[in-house]
């Protein structure tokens, strides 16, 4: 099955209809989207300003990421399945979508970012250590993904202004 008879059958998909001709659901899964969207954002945030030594020195980045990170995978999962939902609605223009093509290569790249630091850079005993210790790999790491999230909230933004069949 070739990329283009995949939207298509997307497209033609039962919950694909429901979303574009009901004048509620859209716009109650595009909400939905935003916020565990914001979520999503919001406690990475917290994580890399934990990094970058800003935000909650006194815990370890362990500490930190073990009470925000269960937030964000829920919140991704949501965020997941209603992105999902909306790019079904109108599968062919959003694959077309200079911006919907950005922001998901820019999450791919978040989470390449978040492999390397929890597997390579800083996988243990240093992610302990107090904020006055904060290695230099670890400011690099929050900083990039700062602003590697930034860039996707500016995408998810474009590509409202960039559909021409709304959405």
């Amino acid at each position: 099955m070739s990329l283009d008879h995949a939207l298509d059958w997307l497209y033609a998909a039962p919950i694909a209809a429901l979303l574009r001709e009901n004048a509620l659901l859209f716009p109650w899964v595009e909400c939905m989207h935003v916020l565990s969207f914001t979520l999503v954002v919001g406690s990475i945030s917290i994580v890399d300003l934990r990094l970058l030594g800003w935000a909650s020195r006194e815990r370890s980045v362990d500490q930190v990421c073990a009470s925000v990170l269960p937030v964000t995978w829920i919140a991704f999962g949501l965020a997941v399945l209603t992105g999902s939902l909306l790019f079904a609605s109108n599968a062919v223009e959003y694959a077309q979508n200079f911006y919907f093509r950005l922001k998901l290569a820019l999450i791919f790249l978040a989470g390449i970012n978040m492999i390397v630091f929890h597997l390579l850079v800083n996988p243990g005993a240093n992610r302990r250590a107090a904020a006055d210790r904060t290695a230099l790999s670890d400011r690099i790491v929050g900083g990039f993904s700062i602003a590697v999230w930034v860039a996707v909230v500016a995408c998810g933004r474009w590509i409202g202004y960039t559909m021409t069949g709304g959405g």
